[in-house]
Formats: structure tokens, C-alpha cells, sequence
């Protein structure tokens, strides 16, 4: 069974090497985070070195927030997902707890 990957429509964590133009344009990140309560993007690489593929729009490799509701077997099914800042760190802002 082939499934694509569910694509990161906007990131406006402007400081991540990834983010250009408020678009992530790295293969893919991980959503994750030292707890099971933050939806944290692990991915998040700050600086200002740009790095990424502008021809790529982000997606969602992998996902260890365990009680989200759109983790099946640590892979996202939502139909999209934005990732913003929270405090001093992005998460996914499309996270939905069960």
C-alpha cells in the first residue's frame, strides 16, 4: 500500500534553517518532543544558514506524540498540518489530543 506523505501547508518559525518564505522545505520532520504533551517539531534546526530543497514542500516523516488524535501506528493522518511557535519552540499547531 502506497501512502503519501501528509504535507506541512505553512511554518512560521522564521529562525529554522528549513524555513523559507514561511514554508518548510525540508524532505520530511518529526513530530515529537522530550513528552508525550508537546507536539514539538524535532526537526527544528535554528540559524541563519538556509538549508532545505525550495522545490520541496515539508512533510511529516514521523510522528512520537502518542496521544494525538491523528497518530496512527506513528504516522500522521491529518490532511495537512501548520507548524508554529510555542514559547521558545515550534509544534505542530495541528495537533488534536484523543
Amino acid at each position: 500500500m502506497e501512502k503519501e506523505m501528509v504535507k506541512i501547508t505553512s511554518c512560521d518559525v522564521t529562525d529554522c534553517s528549513y524555513n523559507k518564505h514561511n514554508a518548510c522545505h525540508t524532505l520530511a520532520i518529526t513530530v515529537g518532543g522530550p513528552t508525550d504533551v508537546c507536539p514539538s517539531c524535532d526537526t527544528y534546526l535554528p540559524g541563519s544558514q538556509k538549508g532545505g530543497i525550495m522545490d520541496v514542500q515539508g512533510g511529516i516523516g514521523a510522528c512520537k506524540v502518542e496521544n494525538c488524535g491523528f497518530n496512527q501506528s506513528l504516522e500522521c493522518t491529518a490532511p495537512s498540518v501548520k507548524v508554529g511557535a510555542h514559547e521558545s519552540h515550534p509544534d505542530c499547531f495541528t495537533y488534536q489530543p484523543r
